[in-house]
């Protein structure tokens, strides 16, 4: 069973705004709406499961009646990492379950993507996840923000989600590597000594941070020709 897990507890400090990130306005919609679209049209995915705190009080506000394999869980924690170990805890999984963890903030995810991936990593015996190979260069900061100097950007990933593995082998490497050091499920997986596998993703599928990324998401979803409504 394939089962997208979404973290949805955070308030997004980031954004300046008193309404946490996911419930954002994005193109007439909340933010996560878009996010759920893009996994709800990924035929491999058995399960959608959204983890949100117990104190939300913006989830109920809105109909989500249109996906049918969506799931709550009010057990977020107080970081993305706690909230992913919650909910793959929470869950009623199987032994050879996979989890595939998606950022709330990633509304512009191809589903197409999803699954090359999931069929990339049907039988890899650890699991991986997307990523986009380092185009600019990258340049270490000293702490008054000059350069240190330039760090070689070969070889070098930019993580995205989703992040695929089986949900008994990352709720251990979570659980017992819980950190934070721990910046993604990735990272759970290495502090084990694993070497996940990167998958070729999109520099569309965009994580929204900062008050001017909601803009460039809406413009990537209009030109991806979803339902959406241009300002």
């Amino acid at each position: 069973m394939n089962i997208a897990l979404v973290p949805a507890a955070g308030s997004g400090s980031r954004m300046a705004s008193v309404t946490p990130k996911q419930y954002l306005n994005l193109a007439s919609k909340p933010l996560i709406w878009h996010t759920l679209s893009a996994l709800a049209k990924v035929p491999e995915l058995d399960r959608i499961v959204v983890v949100i705190s117990r104190e939300d009080e913006w989830w109920d506000s809105f109909d989500w009646s249109e996906f049918r394999r969506l799931e709550v869980l009010r057990c977020g924690g107080a970081s993305r990492a706690e909230s992913v170990l919650n909910g793959l805890q929470t869950l009623q999984k199987g032994p050879e379950d996979w989890a595939l963890v998606h950022d709330a903030a990633r509304p512009c995810l191809d589903p197409a993507l999803v699954s090359q991936m999931i069929f990339e990593l049907a039988d890899h015996p650890i699991g991986g996840i997307l990523a986009v190979p380092v185009a600019d260069t990258l340049k270490l900061a000293q702490a008054d923000q000059h350069i240190a100097h330039t760090h070689p950007r070969d070889g070098l990933w930019q993580a995205q989600t989703p992040q695929m593995f089986r949900v008994a082998q990352l709720a251990h490497a979570l659980a017992i590597g819980m950190g934070p050091d721990i910046t993604d499920e990735a990272s759970a997986l290495e502090k084990l000594g694993l070497q996940p596998k990167l998958v070729m993703g999109s520099p569309w599928n965009l994580k929204v941070t900062y008050p001017q990324d909601l803009r460039l998401a809406e413009l990537i979803l209009a030109a991806a020709g979803d339902d959406v409504e241009m300002k």
